[in-house]
Formats: structure tokens, sequence, C-alpha cells
């Protein structure tokens, strides 16, 4: 296994990869090594707030470029934390992106079949 930094949109992973085919560069122990504090996780399909807005609301954004398929939300609504507020294809996968909280719809600035890139606001939620 040989170790190496990537840098993707500005974020840094740590990434193992196996010689496949070659004499292994170095023996394999079956003790794990001690995890690293500054080795971040790859980021899943999921949300990803971006900023607090004032007076307590958060904006829920897109964490990748895709096609908005549907909002299931509507201005005003109550959600929980964990309910589904729209369906972002990407890739031809249909990711449903959730809320962080619990609250209110304060806001939503996109639309059905509209495309967004990572980043973009999607809902505020107050």
């Amino acid at each position: 296994m040989k170790q190496y930094n990537i840098t993707v949109n500005g974020k840094t992973y740590e990434v193992a990869v196996e010689e496949i085919g070659g004499v292994p560069s170095a023996p394999v122990f079956s003790t794990p090594a001690a995890p690293r504090a500054a080795a971040p996780v790859v980021p899943k399909a999921a949300p990803a707030p971006v900023a607090a807005p004032a007076g307590g609301e958060e904006m829920v954004s897109a964490p990748m470029p895709g096609t908005i398929l549907d909002i299931k939300v509507t201005e005003g609504q109550a959600v929980k934390a964990g309910d589904i507020l729209l369906i972002l294809e990407a890739m031809k996968m249909e990711n449903e992106i959730v809320s962080p909280k619990d609250g209110t719809v304060k806001g939503i600035h996109t639309s059905k079949g509209t495309s967004v890139s990572s980043g973009d606001a999607l809902i505020t939620l107050g």
C-alpha cells in the first residue's frame, strides 16, 4: 500500500493505493495503524449547510452539481432533521437532500428542472 494526499475542490484527502501485480512494497500487519487526526473523510452525497444567515437561519446548499428533479417542501412548512427537502439528480443518480435540523422552510431558492452547481443555495431553514 502506498499513501498519497489528493486535493479535490480545495479539500485534501489521504488515500491508500494497493499495488497490483507486483511484490508488496511493505509488509502487511494485522494491527491497524493509529488514525491520523488530520485525515478528512471523503464526503457522501448528503446535505451540506454552507452558512448560517442572520437570525439563526441555516442555508442548505447543493453538495454537488446536478439537476433539481423534485421539491418536496413549501415555504412556511415545518420540517424535522432528516426530512427530505428535495431530490437532486447527479450522474444519473437521484440524491435526497435532507434537512440538517428541525425548523421551518423560510425560502426556496431553486425550482424543478434547474441545473445547480456545487455550493448553490437551495433552501433556507429557520
